[in-house]
């Protein structure tokens, strides 16, 4: 189950959505909002549904996964605290993608689709925020495209953990802590290698120091060698 509850403006300013708003704007934004407390596990939509609202994360932390014709499934990205998601898919063929599945007890906000465009045609800096975001994401899919093309295995995961690190870390006093829970199957998905591949890239790096595990959460302790892994291979 679900509970609606109070929302304030100083809890909008966090979200990439509505950067640049003024405190009249964002009371405007939030008269609109649906806020909800959603516990771990829970689905918030399904690949296929038709696409209904702009979702938005205010704490926790969301997996976004897709599934393919052989049942299986892989993880595309995760959502932190002040990231959209399910929002392209408004602008596109209006059907979500991917499932978005709560990985932690979460707040999320969300905007039906008529209330968005009304707030965007309203207050153009959404809009071009909008733009902003989905031009982000699809630098990332580009980026992502182009080292399953042209990296080794081990650069490619280096890659993957350095930009959870820098959406998600957390400086602790064993090094950046990876705040979503991962498992080494992510890491795999996320990099475009076998589960067995980042396994044994991750097993190695634990062995010499550079990373550390703690209850599915990864600690990085040695992130300017693992950059040079990530560049070493590109020349």
């Amino acid at each position: 189950m679900t509970a609606s509850e109070p929302l304030t403006p100083d809890a909008l300013t966090s979200l990439e959505l509505f950067v640049g708003l003024a405190p009249a704007e964002l009371e405007a934004v939030m008269r609109l909002a649906r806020v909800r407390r959603m516990p771990k596990d829970v689905q918030i939509f399904a690949q296929g549904d038709a696409a209904l609202h702009a979702h938005a994360l205010i704490h926790g932390s969301v997996s976004i996964r897709q599934s393919g014709s052989d049942g299986g499934d892989v993880v595309v990205r995760f959502i932190g605290p002040g990231e959209m998601f399910g929002t392209v898919a408004l602008f596109t063929d209006g059907l979500y993608p991917a499932d978005a599945v709560m990985l932690a007890d979460s707040l999320e906000v969300s905007w039906c689709k008529a209330d968005l465009f009304e707030l965007m045609e309203r207050y153009p800096t959404i809009a071009i925020n909008v733009i902003r975001i989905i031009g982000k994401r699809l630098q990332e899919a580009q980026e992502r495209v182009r080292e399953l093309s042209t990296q080794r295995d081990e650069q490619r995961v280096a890659h993957a953990v350095m930009r959870l690190a820098r959406q998600a870390g957390q400086s602790t006093l064993d090094g950046t802590a990876i705040e979503f829970p991962l498992r080494r199957k992510d890491v795999a998905d996320l990099s475009g290698t076998t589960l067995h591949t980042a396994s044994r890239i991750l097993t190695a790096w634990e062995k010499a120091g550079l990373v550390a595990s703690d209850h599915q959460h990864l600690i990085i302790r040695k992130p300017a060698e693992l950059l040079r892994i990530a560049d070493d291979w590109a020349h």
